[in-house]
């Protein structure tokens, strides 16, 4: 049993020395580390510990006896708070560094890859409002800062904005978010006083219940602007007399939606949009293609980030135009479409039936016609019967989620052998994971990182692995 009176664990003049790949940074006094927020290598700190492990510990600074040179002011009113933009304290440029190295640890740690170089991460040309998709949550139990709370006042605990890490049932009140571009600021400001005003109720995710759930601003390059409102119940007058709202004073609203979602999850994915006003989707261009994105479709977040990703994927893959490419975890086709005009043929699968149906039109409206996409499992749907009827892959180009790739799914890729794997990843460890699994077939022989996620410690990294003679 814990002793309530024992003195807090205190350790003083620690050296940060790292940056961890979950935003931590790193603390050592000789073997012991100690993982601690909002630090920045070069600092000397004291440490508050609030959590041991055998190996390591957890721990909050206190004090500052040295400053990094690293260190900028955050920009963010809420930085610390929402847990989104981890690294707003350290310098762009060390942001980077810090990836890189992060790929670099991962591949040569878990990985096990032996590679004469790392080419140098690609940097994002904006470190601002380089989103163009954010989702907020209502909650009618927001975060009080300390001071807030002590006061004594009566306080509106409505909010809408982000959860506050590892508390699911509380929201930062989100006033500016640095993430996305104008007026994504505005309209959640001005949805949020429009339902306190009309004594709207906001979402309580242990009652499950209250009206408002979730506000989903999406913006595209060719102009154009969905609002998605998710609510816990249909009830028309309160509706529609938002949805009004909001088309009324943000005329720039191309496409404006709802979803009734009754579940006791935010998970929307099975749920059907209605389009309330103007269209149902959205139009992004890149490298002269049009694709056609809809309130489910998942697109990457950064614009221009999206497109050098994919054209470093495109490289990888070398195509000649003869090659059968099959792109897995295709997501609405973007890759799958990228690279149509040098390939043979492309194969697309992908999980998410709505984004097939995305990717099928995707192709339409560019005129691609060696295209094709199935919906389901990816490890079910790729075998060797599958493979056999749409001929065997030279090339793979695989973009899986974080968890990475089903051990069915590489072994299939193993037992083929293409002569080239593409791995697009935003999670260097599985992805190093995964490496290794491949390693007695493959060599690595290109390795790029991408900085898609300004402020975070999050990184993108395309590896192209060929197949040993």
């Amino acid at each position: 049993m814990k002793d309530k009176n024992r003195p807090p664990l205190i350790y003083e003049n620690v050296p940060i020395v790292d940056a961890a790949s979950d935003g931590n940074a790193v603390g050592k006094i000789n073997d012991l580390v100690i993982f601690v927020p909002y630090g920045a290598p070069g600092d000397v700190v004291d440490i508050k510990i609030f959590k041991k492990h055998k190996s390591f510990k957890f721990g909050n600074i206190i004090k500052f006896h040295e400053e990094s040179p690293s260190r900028i002011a955050p920009l963010c009113e809420h930085y610390t708070l929402c847990g989104g933009c981890k690294w707003q304290h350290l310098d762009y440029q060390a942001q980077l560094s810090f990836k890189q190295k992060q790929v670099e640890d991962a591949l040569t740690r878990i990985g096990k890859v032996k590679f004469d170089k790392i080419n140098d991460i690609i940097p994002s040309g904006k470190t601002e409002f380089y989103r163009n998709k954010l989702e907020f949550t209502f909650s009618d139990f927001r975060w009080m800062p300390e001071g807030e709370f002590s006061s004594g006042e009566q306080r509106n605990l409505n909010g809408l904005g982000f959860h506050l890490p590892n508390m699911f049932d509380r929201i930062v009140d989100v006033n500016k978010c640095f993430l996305q571009p104008d007026p994504s600021n505005d309209i959640r400001n001005a949805v949020r006083q429009y339902a306190l005003d009309n004594n709207i109720d906001f979402y309580n995710v242990k009652r499950h219940s209250g009206f408002l759930r979730n506000l989903v601003i999406r913006q595209s390059n060719c102009g154009g602007l969905m609002v998605v409102l998710v609510v816990n119940e249909y009830v028309d007058e309160i509706l529609f007399s938002l949805l009004d709202f909001i088309a009324y004073n943000f005329k720039s609203i191309t496409s404006l939606m709802y979803i009734v979602n009754t579940k006791f999850n935010d998970d929307y994915s099975d749920l059907h949009p209605v389009c309330y006003k103007g269209d149902d989707h959205l139009i992004e261009e890149m490298d002269g293609l049009k694709f056609v994105v809809g309130p489910k479709s998942f697109y990457q977040t950064n614009h221009e980030q999206a497109l050098n990703l994919y054209k470093v994927a495109r490289d990888f893959a070398a195509l000649t135009g003869n090659e059968i490419v099959y792109d897995l975890y295709t997501g609405t086709g973007t890759i799958a479409n990228f690279v149509a005009s040098k390939s043979k043929k492309v194969v697309g699968i992908e999980y998410v039936d709505q984004a097939v149906i995305n990717a099928i039109e995707n192709s339409k409206i560019n005129n691609i016609t060696n295209t094709v996409f199935y919906a389901g499992d990816m490890a079910k749907i790729f075998t060797d019967t599958f493979i056999a009827g749409n001929g065997s892959p030279d090339v793979v180009i695989t973009d899986p989620p974080r968890a990475g790739m089903h051990v069915d799914v590489i072994n299939r890729i193993l037992t083929h052998k293409p002569k080239r794997v593409v791995y697009v990843s935003c999670n260097p460890s599985t992805q190093a994971r995964d490496i290794n699994l491949m390693s007695d077939v493959y060599n690595v022989e290109k390795i790029q990182p991408v900085d898609m996620f300004p402020h975070t410690q999050h990184v993108e990294n395309v590896v192209l692995m060929v197949l040993k003679s």
